[in-house]
């Protein structure tokens, strides 16, 4: 991989805190829903917002444990996370740091559990701690779903749907679908952050039979995949806003095809291009982000002032 920018190796791209984003959108919107229905808790939205991010920790440092002790990750294609395998750090310090953070995760689990008002409650959101910390930890350790190709679907469901809707159910133990409805157009824009991700890393991880969803079609078909989940997210916001499922103002997230455009323009040189191939995830992140504040911002305004 010569043509690959390297990183600089180390806890900072161990832990990748240019990603918490990912982790951060999902939340801001299952507490928006929760804001308009007048069951918001501050402290508890704040700690499942660093749950949130820990847990999002916790998939890219064991995505870099468990591709280096698959044998995945090796000296000719570790750029992107060479930590284990130039020695900068040792397996075991990664497993552990990893471990630590799912710690954090479940000590705040308690305290929700805790914090439910019933039995029923505190059976469902134990649910969900469980859920969130196998998802997390299991992307390349354990069940390793990465490699069988459940990568992207486990992103979907993971942080598309059940982090809006567990950040929900944490205020009071109670169910609503506007969580999961608000937070489908960004289910699309996170996975097809991964979708960049294995779009970018196509050749190698053939190569080295990683068996992610891209890699189990040809390039040509993982393009495809990646850019029609950018496209469904703005799509799907628009046409959800435009049947009243959404405020009006959530029309604002127009704002944000200025991202997608640069999506599109940087995808069409990435085959040929090496620089455009490392800004498929880049590109994919900024929309993400771009198109989540801004659902967000409009849902609020919505519900003020209209």
């Amino acid at each position: 991989m010569a043509d690959v920018k390297p990183v600089k190796s180390g806890w900072f791209n161990l832990f990748r805190p240019w990603t918490l984003h990912g982790a951060v959108v999902p939340v801001v919107l299952g507490g928006a829903v929760a804001w308009k229905d007048g069951i918001l808790e501050w402290w508890i939205f704040i700690l499942v917002l660093i749950c949130g991010c820990l847990l999002q920790s916790v998939a890219n440092i064991l995505n870099t444990y468990g591709d280096f002790v698959k044998g995945t990750d090796t000296a000719e294609n570790h750029t992107r996370s060479p930590e284990l395998v130039d020695g900068t750090l040792t397996p075991k310090k990664a497993l552990m740091a990893g471990l630590a953070c799912m710690a954090v995760v479940a000590a705040c689990g308690l305290l929700f559990i805790w914090h439910m008002p019933d039995t029923e409650a505190r059976i469902g959101m134990l649910l969900f701690g469980i859920a969130g910390l196998g998802g997390a930890a299991m992307y390349t350790v354990g069940a390793s779903y990465k490699y069988h190709g459940l990568g992207q679907a486990g992103v979907f469901f993971l942080m598309g749907i059940l982090m809006p809707i567990g950040t929900y159910y944490t205020m009071e133990g109670t169910f609503s679908w506007e969580p999961i409805i608000l937070g489908l157009p960004n289910a699309f824009s996170i996975t097809a952050v991964l979708a960049g991700n294995e779009v970018r890393d196509y050749y190698e991880d053939r190569k080295s039979d990683v068996g992610t969803l891209s890699g189990r079609m040809s390039y040509e078909s993982a393009m495809k995949l990646y850019l029609a989940e950018n496209t469904i997210t703005m799509v799907l916001a628009i046409a959800l806003t435009l049947i009243g499922m959404f405020p009006l103002s959530c029309l604002i997230v127009v704002i944000s095809l200025w991202d997608l455009k640069k999506v599109f323009d940087n995808s069409r040189l990435a085959p040929t291009d090496p620089g455009c191939n490392r800004l498929l995830v880049p590109k994919a992140f900024t929309y993400n982000w771009h198109f989540g504040a801004v659902l967000a911002i409009g849902y609020i305004i919505g519900h003020l002032f209209l």
